[in-house]
């Protein structure tokens, strides 16, 4: 007889931690003697993607404006049929491109992939009225309902929560019912009130994460580190998430006050906020690393959440399987990852996390080639930037997510000069962006085409979420309520969404 889903999650949660951890750490031995052995180094770099989208209904099915963009749910039978992969919530839909080497076809094949399946995926869905959306944060509840009500309601069935609108991941659902889970999931964001029994409030978020895969492994410290460095001026270039949906806001606060203390990215605090819990944070800004064993030691010291039960089969990297289970809750907005089917297959990689959502394709690509050239020329020319302090760099991580451009980053040109300048900064960093393109290959037309759609957000000192304050502030000062300003510039975002998803750039929407 088939479990039932409560069976299923009990059942991971009878798994032995003290068992979990002490293979986890074996595990870890074992792939450390392969990075001796020099099996994860490859003769070249290789780029991946990761885009995560949440559904809207189109509107064609109501007579109602009011349910037009409103959150919906994706079919499972849909998910599966457009190839994208189910994430924490019922609503969203994720792609993962296929690994290319770096260069100019790589990075060509990666944008057509994207491009191939979402336009695929955008057909499929539109017969069911709905719409893949490429945003930070959705603001929208589905018809009829809250937002509060969506991310909060769950059941519990045989003494196990369930999260009504998560997506059936075991792991996701254990983690309210392990002993050591916190009573409630909490969003620590200005003016925002949201508590709920599950983790769900994580959903509210949607994000893209450019993987650079590093042709020596022994060499993964060094882009850690700088990758660390760059992380706040590319997250205060891709800033797009300062609105809640609006009934997530604390009762009694004024729209002025609300504009105002908004943060650009509330994405970060989101999940920092939702799954940290006492001293011992899941999910941070890592510190620097100073060998690539330290970066599979702090996999296996890092706290256990979910000791999931794991099978291992005849894949080169099931030799460590347990070890990648654990390592699928080591959340660090920089993370090491370590893994590959096959031995000729194994592979270190730097999974960059920080960038939400953008609003088009190109903007999404043009962060993962800048990203790409950025590891390849930084090292290359031993930029000093690597000798800002990490705390400076970690500061610079907050401060983006507070004010985006207008966080006064701090940088270290070429010539060892230190700015908070942004025209300084952005001219040196999109200057080894696409120096970093250029020796992999691209021609200086096509590396300028790249790294375009980010040199015009400086230029107009413009951001997604910048565009979504002016929208909000233009509704208000027409005498909007704060719930018809959101819900205004929501649809706003959506509708120039859908003339240039595919191959326009955010700079169209000026």
């Amino acid at each position: 007889m088939e479990k039932t889903f409560a069976e299923r999650v009990s059942e991971v949660l009878d798994v032995d931690a003290e068992e979990f951890r002490a293979q986890a750490a074996a595990d870890g031995e074992v792939v450390k003697e392969e990075l001796e052995a020099g099996t994860f180094d490859n003769h070249q770099s290789i780029v991946g993607f990761e885009y995560e989208f949440y559904a809207v209904a189109d509107g064609r099915w109501t007579d109602s404006t009011d349910d037009t963009n409103a959150l919906m749910r994706v079919p499972r039978r849909l998910l599966e049929l457009i190839g994208f992969e189910k994430e924490l919530g019922l609503h969203n839909a994720e792609m993962s491109t296929s690994p290319q080497p770096f260069g100019p076809y790589g990075i060509r094949a990666q944008e057509s992939e994207v491009q191939a399946r979402l336009a695929a995926a955008l057909d499929c869905t539109s017969a069911e009225g709905m719409r893949l959306v490429s945003d930070a944060m959705w603001t929208i509840p589905p018809a009829g309902e809250t937002a509060r009500s969506y991310l909060s309601d769950s059941v519990v069935d045989d003494d196990v929560r369930i999260a009504t609108n998560m997506s059936d991941s075991v792991r996701y659902h254990a983690m309210a019912n392990t002993g050591a889970a916190a009573d409630t999931f909490a969003v620590d964001a200005p003016n925002v009130d949201l508590q709920a029994d599950t983790v769900m409030p994580e959903s509210l978020i949607t994000s893209i994460q450019p993987h650079y895969q590093v042709a020596h492994a022994d060499d993964l410290p060094i882009y850690h580190n700088y990758a660390l460095r760059i992380a706040g001026p590319l997250l205060a270039l891709g800033v797009n998430s300062p609105f809640f949906p609006p009934d997530l806001y604390e009762a009694g606060v004024d729209a002025e006050t609300i504009l105002q203390d908004a943060w650009d990215e509330h994405r970060i605090a989101v999940f920092e906020s939702v799954l940290n819990e006492g001293e011992d944070p899941k999910v941070a800004f890592p510190e620097d690393l100073d060998s690539v064993e330290q970066a599979v030691d702090r996999v296996v010291a890092d706290s256990t959440i979910v000791p999931m039960p794991v099978e291992r089969g005849d894949r080169f990297d099931d030799s460590f399987a347990t070890l990648r289970t654990k390592h699928g809750t080591y959340w660090r907005w920089v993370r090491p990852v370590f893994d590959g089917p096959t031995r000729s297959a194994a592979n270190a990689r730097i999974e960059f996390r920080p960038i939400p959502a953008q609003p088009t394709v190109r903007d999404s690509i043009a962060f993962q080639a800048a990203f790409a050239g950025l590891m390849e020329a930084l090292p290359r020319r031993e930029h000093p930037v690597l000798s800002l302090d990490w705390e400076r760099a970690r500061e610079n991580f907050t401060a983006a997510t507070r004010m985006g451009l207008d966080s006064g980053q701090r940088w270290i040109t070429n010539d060892g000069h230190e700015t908070t300048n942004p025209v300084e900064l952005y001219e040196d960093l999109l200057a080894h962006a696409r120096h970093g393109l250029e020796v992999s290959g691209f021609s200086e037309t096509e590396a300028e085409r790249y790294i375009a759609p980010l040199r015009w957000r400086v230029e107009a000192m413009e951001t997604p979420a910048t565009w979504k304050r002016r929208e909000v502030r233009t509704r208000l000062d027409d005498g909007a309520s704060l719930t018809e300003a959101i819900t205004g510039m929501q649809r706003a975002y959506i509708d120039a969404q859908e003339e240039s998803l595919l191959e326009g750039t955010f700079a169209d929407w000026a």
